[in-house]
């Protein structure tokens, strides 16, 4: 019985054989780096909108009489615009005749003896009393001086459809969100690497019917779909990334993972302003998830959610080729990790709200990521809107976020988490209020407060179940993350 138990207590841990085999050696680089280039193309799904849904610098409305007039006098698109529409009130804004383009003249309305085929090609309002034509809403379609170049153009989302371009972007979000409940329970449930390159599949498909979408709503619901499996590459290429490392490089491992994100901001207004249509950044953005298929045989599945299923040997397998890659040895002692009934996942959304600590800190974090996601995806759509060179506007977007992740990395550990989360979401509400008086801005300034309501995890080992959670409140919170209990999935997270 005493020979047992002292097997059992020499019996090596995973994190002991982790160590031993390498905690951010040459393979984890490798993994890591290849993972990272998942956030590059999310980068791209999630503010893509911005030149796939450009406005167009020149459109016109269409009428089947001025049409038809148009044809007989051999105008231009724009010189039946200007012939047919009426002048816009005030100045006109830059691009154009601005809101002027949603309304027409009802040149139906002309009496019998000013019929379409009567109207004056030099005077067509001549016809009606006082050159006053009644005005209509523009419904019959509209005219562009590029055809097809954004999905603004391609289904008439001008006018009293405009709403429906904010409309593509709130379905997508849609998608995220279905994707975070969906794709990160069957993460937990049949493994991170299959889910991932389910997903990578999954974008890649679904975005090629976008980019070929024969109409509006079908172009919707493959966007919807598209965010689906995004959100579940994301997640699960950043869940295996944390848990092929070490503990202590956990944290700079996720902030990096993050650079990367930004990085796809970069490229992108690149990628738009070679591409001449919608149809061609589309795709651009999309094929390369096909490319990630190829990790199947160079990442492998996660040995810490292999402990957590019973599966001791082969999380045992793929630490031996961990170690081997990383000019380690794994010695005859490392030759079983048994796991006990209670450190087996068994995660289950209820725990995420069960007990108090834990239900504070989820509900907390939800609404820091949405108002993060609000505010991030609000500055970026208004660079659409406020005129100047948008390519260069969104590189420079990009590029200003470098300094902020580079500042993350220099003070986490010195300052902890709480502090600079809670003092950045406080500065950029308030630079949103000073500058523009964005409402967004006050989303931000709640979340930075809420935030200091978290526990601090600095100098502790991260938590990895919900007693973990519940210490953290506890003065001894330093020595939580030992005792073993069922765990919360990090993708849940």
């Amino acid at each position: 019985m005493r020979s047992g138990e002292a097997g059992e207590r020499t019996m090596p841990s995973f994190d002991e054989a982790l160590q031993r085999a390498g905690e951010f050696g040459r393979f984890q680089r490798r993994v890591f780096l290849l993972l990272c280039l998942t956030g590059v193309t999310f980068a791209f799904l999630f503010v893509g909108v911005v030149f796939l849904g450009s406005r167009p610098d020149h459109y016109w409305c269409r009428g089947p009489s001025a049409t038809a007039l148009a044809e007989r006098c051999g105008w231009s698109p724009e010189e039946e615009w200007n012939r047919t529409a009426p002048a816009p009130s005030g100045p006109a804004p830059p691009e154009g005749r601005g809101d002027g383009r949603c309304q027409r003249y009802l040149l139906e309305a002309a009496n019998a003896s000013a019929a379409p085929g009567a109207l004056s090609c030099a005077d067509p309002l001549a016809a009606f009393p006082n050159r006053s034509a009644p005005l209509v809403q523009c419904r019959d379609g509209w005219r562009y001086a590029q055809a097809h170049s954004t999905i603004v153009s391609e289904f008439d989302l001008v006018c009293v459809n405009a709403w429906m371009l904010d409309l593509t972007q709130a379905i997508l979000n849609l998608g995220f969100l279905a994707g975070a409940f969906t794709l990160g329970y069957a993460a937990d449930r049949y493994g991170r690497i299959v889910i991932y390159l389910l997903s990578c599949f999954g974008v890649g498909v679904t975005g090629v019917v976008v980019a070929f979408a024969p109409n509006f709503p079908v172009f919707v619901i493959f966007r919807f779909l598209q965010g689906v499996f995004g959100k579940g590459t994301w997640m699960t290429c950043y869940v295996i990334v944390t848990e092929i490392v070490g503990s202590k490089q956990r944290r700079i491992v996720g902030i990096v993972i993050q650079m990367f994100f930004t990085l796809g901001i970069i490229i992108l207004p690149g990628i738009a302003y070679f591409i001449p249509n919608w149809q061609g950044i589309q795709l651009a953005i999309t094929l390369p998830n096909f490319l990630f298929l190829l990790y199947y045989w160079v990442v492998p599945e996660s040995p810490r959610w292999l402990i957590t299923r019973k599966k001791g040997d082969k999380a045992l397998k793929i630490l031996r080729s961990i170690a081997k890659c990383n000019g380690k040895y794994l010695s005859p002692n490392y030759s079983e990790i048994t796991v006990t009934d209670e450190e087996v996942s068994n995660p289950s959304f209820v725990d995420l709200v069960r007990t108090p600590q834990m239900r504070k800190c989820t509900l907390i974090l939800m609404f820091a990521w949405f108002t993060s996601a609000v505010v991030y995806q609000g500055l970026v759509m208004r660079l659409g809107i406020i005129g100047g060179n948008l390519y260069i506007d969104f590189f420079i977007s990009g590029v200003v976020e470098l300094p902020g992740a580079l500042l993350i990395l220099l003070t986490i550990e010195r300052f902890g988490r709480r502090l600079p989360f809670a003092a950045s979401n406080v500065v950029a509400g308030v630079a949103c209020l000073v500058t523009a008086f964005l409402p967004e801005g006050t989303l931000a300034s709640v979340c930075g407060a809420l935030v200091m309501l978290l526990p601090e995890t600095k100098g502790i080992a991260l938590p990895e179940t919900v007693d973990d959670v519940e210490k953290l409140s506890s003065p001894h919170s330093c020595k939580c993350g030992r005792k073993k209990k069922p765990q919360v999935s990090s993708s849940h997270l």
